[in-house]
């Protein structure tokens, strides 16, 4: 399922109904900001820095990410959480 979503986060609709389901206040506006500066549409940026993470995690990053599928109820909704937490962090927060 996760494998599934990531594949299409390039569609916009798609992209919009992940931002909305993780509950992380902000994030469409980050996301937005974010694509902006590289030029690039939201849904697009979306992909292509979750797809980043996904390529280039170090094998600890994969780890706490399992632990963090293992303690929820919707796995697949705290994976990717989890992952636009650590690449598109808060104001103020390190990525």
């Amino acid at each position: 399922m996760l494998g599934s979503i990531i594949a299409s986060l390039d569609n916009p609709q798609t992209a919009a109904a992940v931002i909305g389901a993780v509950g992380m206040e902000g994030l469409a506006e980050r996301v937005e900001k974010a694509a902006a500066a590289e030029a690039m549409e939201p849904a697009a940026y979306l992909a292509a820095a979750v797809r980043s993470f996904m390529e280039t995690a170090s094998d600890d990053h994969f780890v706490q990410l399992i632990g963090i599928m293992n303690r929820a109820e919707d796995p697949t909704l705290a994976a990717v959480r989890a992952i636009l937490h650590k690449v598109l962090p808060e104001a103020g927060e390190a990525a």
